[in-house]
């Protein structure tokens, strides 16, 4: 579990990168014999690309680094469980292992909608482990949606002034 925290914490640093840019504050790291070998955070709303999530970027710098796209050998570190598209890129990688900080039953499809990580009918299935420093992510994302709607709130006011 200790591993896991270390890993865990260096994803949550790319959290804060994407909150400081306004985007939601999701991140990941990618670990390969011991060693951070990618990082990626949600970057949608800058990159204007709905395939700029923070696992996706992640996978393709690991694929690049490692020359491959299979990441055999790999675990994902990510804050927020992973999305449909981002489980399936996850299983596509061929990814053993994902350690997930707090689920997303918005959206999840690690286990709060769906479980694509873990469909027998799929040629690959990915290990996961749940709740690794959840109470500090989910917090994370709480304060960053509670931030934007009092932005919103006072933006609004604004508009009403003039």
């Amino acid at each position: 579990m200790e591993q896991d925290e270390k890993y865990m914490k260096e994803a949550i640093k790319q959290a804060k990168k994407a909150w400081k840019i306004g985007e939601v504050p999701i991140g990941c790291v990618i670990v390969y014999q011991d060693k951070i070998i990618a990082r990626g955070y949600n970057r949608r709303k800058i990159d204007k690309n709905t395939l700029s999530h923070a696992e996706l970027n992640a996978i393709r710098k690991a694929s690049k680094v490692l020359g491959d796209w299979r990441l055999e050998e790999c675990t994902m570190y990510i804050t927020l469980e992973p999305c449909q598209m981002c489980a399936g890129a996850i299983v596509q990688a061929r990814i053993p292992k994902v350690v997930i900080a707090c689920m997303n039953p918005k959206a999840g499809c690690a286990g709060s909608i769906l479980n694509l990580l873990q469909v027998p009918q799929f040629n690959h299935q990915v290990e996961a482990t749940y709740g690794v420093l959840e109470e500090e992510c989910s917090k994370m994302l709480k304060d960053f949606f509670k931030e934007l709607r009092q932005k919103a709130k006072e933006e609004k006011c604004k508009h009403s002034e003039s």
